[in-house]
């Protein structure tokens, strides 16, 4: 039998089988236990060389593997699409075969169909595929995963955002202890919302108990200490988690995405006292508003305060190559005939950044009421921040885990931590 008749049949087989893998170890053993078990006659060495072929992706394989690298997409035979850096890279297209080759591989990791024809993927390394079948053969389209988050730092260093925009969302992550604010991060597809979202959880407590809820799991959750993550399947929708996650003990709720009747539960969590961050689409902090208030959310109006930020971030094309930057920060500062909107700062198309606009009151007064510290107290903090994250890029200690633990150490004795890197309290 050619090898060719081997590899469709094995990987037919093994659709939907190997998705609780992640070791390429193990899935070449699977793969290849399945293989000895079909062909009885096979030497060892032909089924580990099929089986390793069988658990690579091929052409895509190098692109699944930079981390630089956002999405893939592959338009049936035609070409194939490279996202990176901002920019579009094309590569010459595949065969029929090897595009056909290609879907069943990872169907392999498929849970189920989502409907006839259409399949959603966690492939191993985390990034998640779209594959759907067309008259022309598949179109695959590959959110990659990044094997390295990047922190505030790298984010500061991007051009994302500055110091004083990243200390004070360290401020909003934390509330000093007492009082962390609720965000919502707003945004249109791609344009950094979950990166982030991601960034600011260095700067949770690690006491804290978080829960996280998403359709798809992108986010990288290994520096938090206790913490608990949930997936949505075609049983369970982000709703009826939602609902669910007060029974589960939570200090802070992280939504991966809120865009449909979950809005409500998320407004009802935080009614009682539990601090949440979620990314929703967006355009602008009123845009935001808007949405919340409209169907399918239908949040009414009279909690929409109950949010402290609204964070947004875009696209913006600066000397030819597109950057994430974060382009409006407004607070929710009270209800007349619409919500009221404090907007801190302002994207500047000359300065290239997002540019204070007014000072933080509305969040600044509450923390200072809920602690007991005065206002002037809370700025000379946040100058605090801003300058310990300009130390800690200048040390070259910006990786998400090292930025995590720093921020421990500075939680549990910050003369003692900011005396590490050289600076005084």
């Amino acid at each position: 039998m050619e090898d060719k008749e081997i590899k469709e049949k094995v990987v037919k087989e093994l659709k939907g089988k190997l998705s609780h893998l992640t070791s390429q170890e193990e899935i070449v053993e699977e793969i290849k236990k399945t293989i000895k078990l079909m062909f009885i006659e096979i030497s060892d060495e032909k089924a580990e060389s099929i089986a390793k072929e069988l658990a690579s992706f091929g052409r895509i394989q190098e692109f699944l593997d930079d981390n630089e690298v956002e999405d893939i997409v592959i338009n049936d035979t035609k070409n194939i699409f490279v996202y990176k850096k901002g920019k579009i890279q094309k590569f010459e297209g595949i065969s029929e075969e090897e595009l056909q080759l290609l879907a069943y591989k990872m169907m392999m990791y498929s849970l189920s169909e989502i409907k006839e024809g259409i399949y959603d993927v966690h492939l191993p390394n985390g990034s998640r595929a779209n594959i759907t079948k067309s008259p022309y053969g598949y179109e695959i389209a590959i959110r990659n995963f990044r094997k390295i988050t990047p922190s505030i730092i790298d984010l500061i260093n991007m051009g994302t955002l500055d110091y004083s925009i990243a200390a004070k969302l360290w401020l909003y992550a934390d509330g000093l202890g007492i009082r962390p604010a609720n965000i919502l991060i707003g945004g249109m597809p791609g344009s950094g919302k979950t990166t982030l979202l991601n960034s600011m959880f260095s700067f949770f407590k690690p006491d804290e108990r978080v829960v996280v809820i998403e359709d798809t799991l992108e986010l990288n959750t290994s520096m938090l200490e206790n913490c608990a993550r949930l997936e949505t399947t075609r049983e369970l929708t982000l709703e009826d988690l939602v609902k669910n996650v007060l029974r589960m003990r939570p200090d802070r709720i992280i939504i991966g995405e809120v865009r449909g009747r979950e809005a409500i539960d998320m407004m009802t969590a935080m009614n009682i006292g539990k601090i949440g961050m979620c990314t929703i689409h967006g355009s602008s902090a009123r845009d935001v508003v808007v949405r919340l208030q409209n169907a399918p959310m239908n949040v009414p109006k009279q909690i929409i305060p109950l949010i402290d930020a609204i964070i947004i971030i875009g696209k913006i094309l600066e000397k030819g190559t597109t950057k994430r930057k974060i382009i409006e920060i407004a607070e929710v500062s009270g209800i007349e005939t619409e919500v009221l909107l404090n907007p801190l700062y302002k994207y500047d198309f000359k300065q290239m950044k997002a540019i204070e606009t007014s000072p933080s009151v509305t969040y600044r007064d509450t923390l200072a009421k809920v602690t007991g510290i005065s206002t002037y107290e809370i700025s000379k903090e946040l100058e605090r921040r801003e300058l310990i994250l300009r130390t800690l890029n200048k040390l070259g200690i910006h990786k998400i885990e090292e930025i995590s633990k720093f921020v421990k150490e500075y939680y549990e004795d910050p003369y003692k931590a900011m005396k590490k890197i050289g600076l005084e309290l």
